[in-house]
């Protein structure tokens, strides 16, 4: 039994599916339009390298949508095979995945079961995150995005924010997400408590850190924190 003031969850992979389905799609559908030598997969590989490398950079005064980002590092990815391309089309797709995705089966049971107050802290643009919870049904506490703050997981800014937005104490709060190095890491940073959503019990993730607790699922921290007591 840990105490909590409340949770900080992540959006995508962790409350929703996350968007490598949408990606590939959409690798698929460039690879068709520009007749690349390369499979969609690998384009989804090459273009997510560039992505998530300017993702880290993001933050402060280097701060970017996650729209504007996605059009950036397209276009350079074209750039370096070759191609030029106009971003906008496929980065429309991605937004609407990312205002439309479906929940994992377990947010409903999850959501009835806790009665601690959640905020979003999600890696996404304000106006997705919100249209986000709003198909799903979905009322949190409180939702911070990293456009509200100008930074990206696992920048520690993002969290200081949600911090201030809840008046939590730092050392009442749990961070929970499916990802090792945004949400895991951006946690240790920020002096809270982790925890990591290994959905596909994977073995490996871009992330290297040790979270406090691991959960097959969502209703893993709802059995950890016990819902029959409140903060």
């Amino acid at each position: 039994m840990i105490e909590l003031d409340g949770i900080f969850l992540d959006m995508y992979g962790t409350l929703t599916a996350g968007d490598r389905q949408a990606v590939e799609a959409v690798c698929e559908t460039i690879v068709r339009d520009t007749g690349i030598d390369l499979s969609a997969h690998e384009l989804s590989i090459t273009w997510g390298e560039r992505f998530f490398h300017c993702l880290d950079f993001a933050n402060g005064d280097q701060f970017m949508t996650l729209a504007d980002l996605e059009r950036k590092t397209l276009t350079d990815t074209m750039s370096a095979l070759g191609v030029k391309l106009d971003p906008e089309p496929y980065v429309a797709s991605l937004m609407h995945y990312w205002r439309n995705p479906p929940l994992q089966p377990d947010v409903n049971e999850f959501l009835g079961a806790i009665r601690f107050p959640i905020c979003l802290v999600s890696n996404a643009d304000r106006d997705d995150a919100v249209a986000a919870l709003s198909h799903n049904g979905i009322t949190l506490d409180h939702v911070v995005t990293s456009e509200d703050a100008r930074s990206y997981k696992p920048d520690r800014e993002i969290f200081e924010m949600a911090l201030g937005e809840t008046g939590w104490r730092r050392d009442r709060v749990i961070h929970v997400g499916d990802s090792l190095h945004s949400d895991v890491g951006g946690a240790i940073i920020a002096g809270i408590r982790s925890g990591w959503v290994n959905r596909a019990h994977r073995i490996h993730d871009i992330g290297t850190h040790t979270p406090d607790f691991e959960f097959a699922d969502l209703m893993g921290l709802a059995a950890l924190l016990s819902p029959t007591m409140g903060p």
